[in-house]
């Protein structure tokens, strides 16, 4: 991941520019902005006139239901690629977990550059499908995964993303966990709990938990 300013002091209602690299190799030029705790970054039904790249802090992408319940559809790291749509418009909304910088591109010069790069074209088309993929195997845990196998997974997703020397650092609160997982964040807490008393994982704070034994979170996951 790298970002080239123009101009470090060339800075426009908190936007500056840059070369983004969306895909390896790949240099859009675009912009960055930080977005601060809980801020909107673009809502669900908007335009989509932008596609996003994290550069620091996390991004959630949610969704509303008619109830009023909230599903967390994806978080994005450092490095994530976010915000393609075949449509016009955002089919989610995508917030900031805390403090972030994010690159953005328009999609206009992203689909001229992919349009007279071929390799441009197969790098974004491969972000693509990767995202397809993290989006398929989110499917298959909401649906077919006790709530233990859950957590546990998630757990092992986020120590393969987010790595800490001894563990893993989990940015997001217990209420973003819980409504990515489908569950209540009394159940998170419980089966997070019961993993400490079986010492398969030690929590230093609330937002850093020890993997005792991570090839047997991996293996349960």
């Amino acid at each position: 991941m790298q970002v080239q300013v123009f101009n470090p002091a060339q800075v426009i209602a908190g936007r500056r520019t840059c070369m983004a690299e969306l895909a390896l190799g790949v240099f859009v030029p675009g912009f960055s902005m930080t977005f601060s705790r809980n801020e909107e970054i673009f809502g669900e039904e908007e335009a989509a006139e932008f596609v996003y790249k994290v550069l620091s802090g996390v991004v959630r992408t949610t969704r509303l239901l008619d109830d009023g319940r909230r599903q967390i559809v994806a978080f994005h790291m450092p490095g994530d690629v976010f915000g393609l749509e075949v449509g016009p418009t955002h089919r989610f909304s995508a917030e900031a977990v805390g403090c972030c910088e994010l690159a953005l591109v328009r999609r206009t010069v992203l689909d001229k550059t992919t349009q007279n790069d071929p390799a441009a074209w197969r790098a974004v088309w491969t972000l693509t499908a990767l995202d397809l993929e993290r989006m398929q195997d989110h499917m298959v845990l909401l649906g077919r995964k006790t709530a233990a196998e859950k957590v546990e997974a998630f757990l092992a997703d986020m120590s393969a993303r987010a790595p800490a020397s001894d563990g893993v650092e989990l940015p997001m609160s217990r209420t973003d966990i819980a409504d990515y997982l489908g569950l209540t964040i009394e159940t998170v807490s419980r089966i997070l709990s019961q993993m400490e008393r079986e010492h398969r994982i030690a929590r230093a704070t609330s937002r850093h938990v020890v993997l005792c034994d991570r090839r047997l979170l991996q293996a349960a996951a």
